[in-house]
C-alpha cells in the first residue's frame, strides 16, 4: 500500500525475483491454472488469498466441519485473516481448483511488543525477530495508517510471514494486538549455554530454565532447533520462557499423497534436493517449471511446488512455480471493473488478477468475502503488481474508502522533464511540485529528473483524465 511518508519496501529475494524476470520469467503465470492436477488427501501450506471458503495457493477450500486452530487456540473460520500463512489438510477435487479441509492451522511467527523501526529499510524488530515489510505484507485495519508508519515502539504486534535463511521474517500479515505480559515466538536455536540453560533467537535471549520442554528427542534443546519459546520478559529483555517446543513443521502426508507448499527455499544442495517452508523436496526430468527454470532455485527464492509424497515423507515435485514480486503500486479511483474477464482499469491502465491475487477489503463495507465482483466504478482501490509480459497482473487489490489523492510507485520510464510514466500511467510535473531524493530531502526539478530514469519512483497528486499532476515526486531506495 501506499501512504503519506511510507518507506520504500524491499525483500531480500527481490535481486533474484529479478533475474528470473530477465530470465523470462512469469511468462505464463499471469494466466495460469492454479491446482493440482489430480484430486485425493492434500497438504497445502501458504498464505491466505481471500475467502467465500479458504482461498489457498490458488485452490478454494471448502471449511465446513473443519477442525480450525489458531496459536493452538480452537476457532473458526471468521477467526482467520488474508495474509496469515496457514496450514490445510483435507481433500482436492479433481479439478485441482476446489477441496475441502478437515483442517487448518494458523501459527504466528512472533507475538511480542516491537522494540524498534527503520522505516527506511521497511524493518522492525519485534520480541528480537527482524521483521521485514513488503508488497506483500498486509496489515490489519486496527493499525493507521496501514503501514509501518502505523506501528509504534512499545506496541504488541502479530506477524505471520516466511522466515528467510537469514532468520528474517517476510511478513505476509501483521496485526496490532492487545497489550499483555506473556509473549511467543518462534526461531531458531544459536549460541546455546546448557550451564545457564539459555540460547539465543536471533537478537532475543531465552532463558530456559525454569521452561516446560516438549518435542526435543533427547529431551534438550540443541543448537539449530527451530523452536516457539512461551514466557514473559524481565527488565533485562530477556524472555524467561516457561514453555519450549520443538516445532516439526507438520508431518508431511502419506505415501502418494498430494502436496501443495508456498515459500521461501529454506535449504538448497541441488535443483533434485531442497527444501520449501523447511518441506523436503526433489524433481525429476518430468517436473514443469513456471515463471523460471531449475537453475533459478536457489535459498530465499520464493516458489511454490505440488506433487506427491513418495514413502520417505519427500515431495516429488510435478510443478515448480517461481512467486514474481510486485514492482508497481497504484492506487486511486476503478475507471471500469470486467469480473468476468478477471480485470479492473485504474488510471486508464488494464490490470488482470488471478487465482493467486490476493483480495482485502479496507473500506467501510468490509465485505469478508471480497472479490473483483465486489468492486464498483470509482471505488478507491490500492494495487500491488507487476508486468508478466501480457500487461500488469496484480498480486494483491484492496479497497479502501476514498484517501483525497492518486498516488504511484515504480520504475520511471520515458522520463522527459516535466514528464514520465510509471506502469504506463502519464505522471507530469509543474513548478508546483516538490522534489525529494530517497531521504526525503527537497531537491530541484533538474536534479530529480537527471537520477529518475530506470529508478524506483513514488509519485502522488491529481488525476487529470488520465495523467497524474504531481504534487509531490520522490525517488526511492
Amino acid at each position: 500500500m501506499m501512504h503519506a511518508g511510507k518507506a520504500v519496501r524491499r525483500w531480500t529475494t527481490l535481486g533474484v525475483a529479478i533475474l528470473i524476470a530477465a530470465c523470462g520469467g512469469g511468462g505464463s503465470s499471469g494466466d495460469v491454472t492454479a491446482g493440482i492436477d489430480r484430486g485425493g488427501i492434500v497438504t497445502a501450506t501458504g498464505s491466505i488469498t481471500g475467502f467465500g471458503s479458504v482461498h489457498v495457493n490458488g485452490v478454494h477450500y471448502v471449511t465446513t466441519g473443519a477442525t480450525i486452530t489458531l496459536d493452538d487456540n480452537p476457532g473458526s473460520e471468521s477467526d482467520l485473516r488474508v495474509g496469515q500463512v496457514v496450514r490445510i489438510e483435507g481433500r482436492l477435487d479433481q479439478d485441482g481448483l476446489n477441496g475441502t479441509a478437515t483442517r487448518v492451522i494458523f501459527d504466528d511467527e512472533v507475538e511480542g511488543p516491537v522494540q524498534s523501526i527503520d522505516l527506511a529499510s521497511s524493518r522492525m524488530v519485534v520480541l528480537g525477530r527482524t521483521v521485514q515489510v513488503g508488497t506483500q505484507t498486509s496489515f490489519d485495519d486496527s493499525i493507521s495508517p496501514r503501514s509501518l508508519e502505523g506501528v509504534a515502539v512499545g506496541d504488541r504486534m502479530e506477524v505471520s510471514g516466511q522466515v528467510a535463511t537469514t532468520g528474517v521474517i517476510e511478513a505476509t500479515r501483521i496485526e496490532r494486538k492487545t497489550v499483555q505480559s506473556s509473549v511467543e515466538v518462534k526461531g531458531t536455536i544459536g549460541s546455546l549455554d546448557t550451564n545457564a540453560r539459555s540460547f539465543a533467537l536471533d537478537q532475543l535471549t531465552v532463558s530456559y530454565a525454569g521452561a516446560q520442554l516438549n518435542g526435543f528427542a533427547s529431551g534438550q534443546p540443541a543448537n539449530g532447533d527451530r523452536v516457539e519459546a512461551f514466557g514473559t520478559v524481565d527488565v533485562n529483555g530477556v524472555l524467561v520462557a516457561t514453555r519450549i517446543e520443538k516445532e516439526s513443521g507438520g508431518a508431511a502426508g502419506n505415501a502418494d499423497e498430494q502436496a501443495d507448499y508456498e515459500g521461501l527455499i529454506t535449504s538448497f544442495v541441488s535443483a533434485t534436493d531442497f527444501s520449501v517452508a523447511g518441506q523436503h523436496v526433489t524433481t525429476t526430468a518430468s517436473t514443469a517449471y513456471e515463471g523460471g527454470t531449475a537453475s533459478n532455485l536457489a535459498l530465499d527464492v520464493p516458489v511454490e511446488v505440488e506433487g506427491r509424497f513418495n514413502a520417505s515423507g519427500v515431495i516429488v515435485a510435478t510443478k515448480v512455480q517461481f512467486h514474481r514480486r510486485s514492482d508497481t503500486e497504484f492506487s486511486g479511483r476503478v475507471d471500469s471493473v470486467n469480473a468476468a474477464g478477471n480485470s479492473l482499469v485504474v488510471f486508464g491502465v488494464t490490470i488482470r488478477v488471478n487465482s493467486l491475487t490476493r483480495f482485502e477489503d479496507h473500506s467501510g463495507a468490509d465485505v469478508q468475502q471480497f472479490s473483483l465482483a465486489s468492486i464498483a466504478v470509482g471505488d478507491y482501490v490500492e494495487v500491488d503488481a507487476y508486468n508478466d509480459g501480457s500487461g500488469l497482473l496484480a498480486t494483491k487489490l484492496e479497497r479502501d474508502d476514498n484517501q483525497g489523492e492518486v498516488q504511484l510507485e515504480g520504475v520511471a520510464q520515458n522520463v522527459a522533464a516535466p514528464n514520465f510514466t510509471v506502469g504506463g500511467v502519464a505522471v507530469t510535473t509543474d513548478g508546483n511540485t516538490e522534489f525529494r531524493d530517497i531521504n526525503g530531502v527537497t531537491i530541484s526539478a533538474a536534479a530529480f529528473f537527471q537520477a529518475a530514469p530506470g529508478r524506483q519512483v513514488k509519485a502522488r497528486g491529481t488525476l487529470v483524465g488520465n495523467v497524474v499532476l504531481a504534487t509531490r515526486a520522490e525517488l526511492e531506495d
